[in-house]
């Protein structure tokens, strides 16, 4: 559930306002509202993180030996800012070094077949009244340079002909067009070598620095994330509102929001610290009510893929991690899809469950969250008849018995006649059986997000809408499975022991169009809601549309499954050949890994592609939440490390 949050608001004294944060902040209950604060301390801070995430990135390349990785190394804070100031000063300066060496390297380039040019001795020679100018020409067009114009030839080779002009101020006018005028270098080359190894020397130097003080990284990371602390501290006091009028009596005050059930306890500590405190209920206006949630123990174990994935429901939105628990675990279970692979996962999850218990510590929640859907993987492959892309006719036979006979690898070649046909000619494939079955998943869950909204809107007409596209799903799901399972079986003139069930299920769309059109605007008039929907005619029509391609998304379940058994298959088929050969056994089993494994990485990012997406967007879609919640984060103390 969401707990519910008032909004409060502390006022107390402007001179009293930073011992007021830090009790505060050891109070630890309020989110507070955002506040962006200006000082020069806290630019100081800023500056200091910035200098040591760049001063982590640079050092961190370094690579230590395991001795200097085992001792680490403590370091005053006033030193490792210093040391990160040297970092980013030299990292400039290394910048600027090897800009540098480029651009004497390109210079030097220019010149290579010029041999070495002195500026010194040209410059010696133009004051002698001897002016050079530098040249070069296409070898067959030196010949026809005018003998008045008195030129020095350097070098030549097949294609062209360096010389020098001599005594002339800018280009002779008969010199022919052809002739290129090579530019002076900005010094002479045996400088330019000079500078390239002075600023190599330098750059050495540098990097020496860097070797040098790579052990202090962990000293840098910890320095830094203690900032965090300080910044977030001094950007709230600095932030702050408060009078101006320059009296000792002068107020300050801060908004944030406390969790209702922690409102007594944090009421008491507001009045030992003799500070005023207003609270309220949170308005529907209010947008950055954050977002707390309160599950049991099984229910939880989904917050670590919830917060790796960074999805916070609104505040006034719902709380639906049992449900995203549920429906995550059968769809990592269908689209990992193979037991043996379940099996791996489950054991490597109690493993660790175990060694955490032994060594005294608390399991994580990921292994719990691993475990269960390992279980579940194992569940699917059991049903299913999957274990490591084996054929079924190379498994023990009790095996395959436990299978579920309608959607069992083992029984792929049988035709399975529906229940209301006992007799037909016709009927459905295993693969038709687990369409099916996707589809009812899809009909499963987005009931549940219609339900959910109908319970919410119970005291409105909307409760109506509700139903209409409740309504409109049921009799979709029919649609669905006429048009992409099988036309003949789940027509539209189907009966089911004499009832019409298709024109009933076209009868339902029909009837939940048309009271989601008149209800789904509802806000205390008919006609006005009748509007809106006129309004939007084009989405409420697509609206339909949507419907069916929300529940045929969810053959993406069988879809990727069955791309992964595909894979595990053509892994053994493989390796195969191999199987019986001792002088074989090393790479039989490396390519079994090597597949298996590889196989098992696709099908973890399939799940987080497809199995999140069928959570966060099809169902989340039909309950009409964005996911535009913010995470509860009291300002509070943060243990230093």
């Amino acid at each position: 559930m969401i707990e519910p949050m008032k909004k409060v608001s502390v006022v107390i004294l402007n001179k009293e306002k930073e011992d007021a944060l830090k009790a505060l902040r050891k109070i630890g209950l309020v989110h507070l509202s955002k506040i962006e604060g200006s000082s020069e301390k806290l630019n100081a801070f800023k500056e200091y993180t910035g200098n040591a995430i760049v001063s982590e990135s640079i050092l961190g390349e370094i690579k230590l030996d395991k001795k200097a990785k085992k001792n680490k190394v403590t370091l005053e804070d006033s030193k490792v800012v210093e040391l990160c100031r040297q970092v980013v000063t030299k990292s400039e300066r290394k910048k600027q070094l090897l800009e540098e060496i480029s651009a004497d390297t390109t210079e030097l380039d220019r010149f290579e077949d010029w041999g070495a040019v002195s500026l010194e001795d040209i410059d010696f020679l133009k004051e002698k009244g001897i002016k050079l100018a530098m040249y070069e020409i296409a070898a067959e067009k030196y010949s026809q340079i005018d003998q008045e114009i008195e030129t020095i030839l350097v070098n030549n080779d097949k294609k062209t002909v360096r010389f020098l002009v001599i005594g002339e101020d800018g280009r002779p006018e008969k010199l022919l067009p052809e002739a290129f005028e090579v530019p002076l270098p900005r010094m002479s080359t045996k400088d330019l070598e000079k500078e390239i190894k002075a600023d190599e020397a330098e750059i050495k130097d540098i990097e020496n620095f860097y070797v040098n003080n790579a052990k202090y990284v962990p000293a840098i990371a910890a320095f830094r994330k203690n900032l965090e602390t300080d910044i977030e501290f001094e950007n709230i006091n600095a932030g702050m509102e408060h009078e101006q009028s320059g009296s000792e009596n002068d107020l300050a005050w801060i908004s944030g929001y406390v969790p209702t059930a922690d409102l007594e306890e944090f009421k008491a500590a507001c009045a030992k610290n003799e500070w005023a405190l207003a609270y309220a209920d949170p308005e529907d206006e209010d947008i950055e009510v954050p977002t707390k949630l309160r599950n049991n123990k099984f229910v939880s174990l989904i917050y670590p893929l919830t917060d790796f994935l960074g999805t916070v429901p609104g505040y006034h939105e719902y709380d639906i991690s049992g449900w995203f628990l549920l429906f995550f675990t059968i769809f990592f279970g269908m689209i990992f899809g193979d037991g043996g692979y379940g099996l791996l996962v489950t054991v490597l999850g109690l493993i660790m469950i175990f060694k955490a218990v032994f060594t005294g510590k608390k399991p994580a929640p990921l292994l719990g969250l691993v475990t269960l859907v390992g279980f579940s993987t194992v569940i699917w492959g059991l049903v299913t008849c999957t274990w490591f892309g084996l054929k079924p006719e190379q498994l023990p036979h009790w095996l395959t018995a436990l299978s579920v006979k309608q959607i069992s690898n083992a029984y792929s070649d049988m035709i399975w006649t529906p229940f209301w046909k006992p007799d037909a000619t016709e009927g459905l494939t295993t693969a038709q059986n687990l369409q099916i079955f996707c589809f009812s998943l899809a009909l499963l869950q987005l009931s549940v997000a219609h339900i959910k909204a109908m319970i919410r809107n119970r005291k409105s007409l909307k409760v109506l809408g509700d139903f209409g596209a409740l309504l409109q799903l049921i009799g979709m799901f029919w649609v669905v499975l006429s048009m992409v399972v099988s036309s003949s079986i789940f027509s539209f003139t189907e009966r089911i022991y004499g009832f019409p069930i298709g024109l009933f299920e076209i009868s339902l769309v029909g009837v939940g169009f048309v009271l989601s059109f008149i209800f789904s605007n509802y806000e205390g008039s008919i006609g006005a809601s009748v509007l809106e929907s006129c309004k939007n005619i084009i989405s409420v029509l697509l609206g339909v549309v949507n419907v069916f391609s929300d529940i045929v998304s969810y053959i993406r379940l069988w879809a990727v499954g069955l791309a992964g058994a595909a894979i595990s298959n053509t892994v053994n088929e493989m390796a195969g050949p191999m199987w019986g050969h001792a002088i074989m056994f090393i790479a039989f089993v490396a390519l079994l890994a090597f597949g298996h494994g590889l196989n098992m990485i696709l099908n973890l990012l399939s799940v987080i592609v497809h199995g999140v997406r069928l959570n966060t967007l099809e169902f989340s879609s039909h309950l009409g939440m964005s996911w535009s919640g913010l995470k509860y984060s009291p300002f509070s103390e943060k243990a230093k490390k």
